[in-house]
């Protein structure tokens, strides 16, 4: 077994052991955490993380997983680069979407976070009216359930490439 085909198995590992982790973790957050904070807007919004009645702050646990989860799947796909096609594609799969989940985050949570996180903190009244309210929590929800079919199709796209053996291209083979 080559050295790229080895690193690339270690970056899968690496890949499939973060997205794992990380959809789990988001489905947790999902049910649990945005369950209590979205029951009933606005006055469940002051359960929402990162304010004082929470003493812990999630990105300390989903920014370096995510991270993992980026680094591991492009590494992959770096390493990966001169395997077939129809096996390069899954290494793909899981590099765009790690990918597309941060920008889908970045894009859409972070504004969705902070008008939320002001409507906690604020009087409600004075930060936005409760219908407004009850529509920013309902959509936050459900785009955070397309952040995690995102997600668990990265994970399947990683583990279905290191569920199958690494193959070596016909260009590799014969310049070996």
């Amino acid at each position: 077994m080559s050295w790229r085909i080895r690193l690339t198995r270690v970056f899968l590992w690496v890949s499939v052991l973060a997205w794992g982790i990380g959809v789990g973790a988001k489905l947790y957050d999902l049910r649990v955490v945005a369950g209590a904070w979205s029951a009933a807007p606005p006055e469940s919004l002051t359960l929402l993380p990162y304010g004082p009645r929470f003493p812990v702050d999630p990105g300390k646990f989903f920014i370096p997983t995510s991270l993992s989860t980026l680094v591991a799947a492009f590494g992959a796909l770096i390493s990966g680069w001169k395997t077939p096609f129809r096996y390069r594609i899954w290494l793909w799969s899981s590099a765009v979407l790690i990918l597309a989940v941060w920008v889908f985050t970045v894009v859409v949570f972070w504004p969705s976070n902070a008008a939320l996180f002001a409507a906690a903190t604020w009087a409600t009244s004075e930060a936005k009216g409760n219908t407004e309210l009850i529509r920013l929590t309902h959509r936050w929800v459900t785009y955070d359930w397309w952040r995690v079919a995102m997600m668990a199709a990265g994970f399947v796209s990683a583990v279905r490439a290191i569920s199958i053996p690494v193959p070596t291209s016909t260009a590799s083979r014969s310049s070996a």
